[in-house]
């Protein structure tokens, strides 16, 4: 350990995750991930017992963080957390956390975006990983998310597509809900898709100007085919069920793949980067590498574990504003809604 040395303890807590990280001059010393399983039996997050869950593994996943980055809390050089997008009494206890931890060691206290971090996950230290080089097109997708991004600095980035309804994450996760898959049903999708036909049942792909996205049409015409095909043949479902998850997953990625062509085409930037929970889903990360070949571009696709919720992604973007001394008051609060 040497003065120079930049350590970030980062905290995220901003839906069902409670992560907590701490990272040394980029590279991740100590990455922790406590999931909720409460909410499975609800098929979907119920934001109370969320906030309650992240009350009881906050402690010990920062302590648990601490630890295994063998460091004393002493070295820490501020803390980062995140600040929003997402569910208000979630990201409460991690504000909270973050803003009493920070002012009892007297250390700087940094406030991060959580879409902003998905991107700045592509330049953490991490061996066999290209990071992209500026300006490039992120691709950030997730439960709640669908945005493509113009990325001209670590924190210039400017959305030019976003979806106008419902989330990418949101359309995989109530399709498999709508033929009684349990929840998270998105890579359940991902799982039976690799066994199937995507060209044995046909989706429409919605017609939205520009590059913004819609998914709630989508989902419309998942359930309307599935209750038509189920009435005619109740077994239909269990009959058809990686054929079904084949289609909805290459339509799917349709609609993603003719938006990123088009950003491609009017911005001229031919690097593409991805993030956000739903870009470990497969056959998206095939899509991509296709393209590369296809079109020329040039794909970043992060480590497995950085692309869901995660707090090392977090701490890089935590390091980056501390080079910048871009630093937060203690009166700062918690925002559900927080653009770029």
């Amino acid at each position: 350990m040497t003065e120079q040395d930049i350590y970030i303890l980062a905290i995220e807590s901003s839906c069902d995750d409670t992560a907590a990280a701490v990272l040394c001059n980029g590279k991740i010393l100590s990455n922790i991930v406590a999931t909720q399983e409460v909410h499975q039996q609800y098929g979907g997050v119920v934001p109370e017992l969320a906030s309650r869950a992240h009350q009881q593994n906050i402690v010990p996943v920062i302590h648990q963080a601490i630890k295994k980055a063998n460091i004393d809390k002493k070295a820490l050089s501020a803390i980062a957390f995140t600040r929003g997008p997402g569910l208000m009494g979630s990201l409460l206890v991690g504000t909270s956390f973050a803003k009493s931890l920070a002012m009892g060691l007297k250390i700087p206290l940094i406030e991060i975006n959580h879409m902003q971090a998905h991107i700045l996950a592509h330049f953490i230290e991490e061996e066999g990983f290209k990071k992209p080089e500026f300006p490039f097109l992120a691709l950030t997708i997730s439960g709640g998310h669908t945005q493509i991004v113009k990325v001209s600095d670590y924190f210039d980035m400017e959305v030019i597509g976003t979806t106008t309804d419902d989330a990418v994450g949101e359309a995989f996760d109530k399709s498999a809900k709508i033929m009684g898959l349990p929840y998270p049903g998105g890579p359940l999708i991902d799982k039976y898709a690799k066994e199937g036909n995507p060209k044995a049942f046909k989706f429409p792909k919605p017609k939205v100007p520009g590059l913004d996205f819609s998914f709630s049409g989508f989902k419309t015409a998942v359930l309307y085919f599935i209750q038509k095909q189920t009435k005619e043949n109740p077994g239909f479902v269990e009959e058809n069920l990686k054929d079904i998850c084949a289609s909805i997953q290459s339509t799917i990625i349709a609609i993603l793949m003719d938006k990123l062509k088009l950003a491609v085409k009017e911005t001229g930037i031919k690097q593409i980067a991805i993030g956000g929970g739903v870009s470990a889903n497969s056959g998206i990360r095939n899509a991509l590498k296709e393209a590369e070949n296809k079109y020329g571009w040039t794909t970043f696709i992060p480590k497995f574990e950085y692309t869901t919720d995660n707090a090392a992604m977090i701490a890089i973007a935590g390091h980056y504003k501390f080079l910048k001394k871009d630093f937060s008051d203690f009166s700062i609060t918690a925002q559900a809604r927080y653009k770029f």
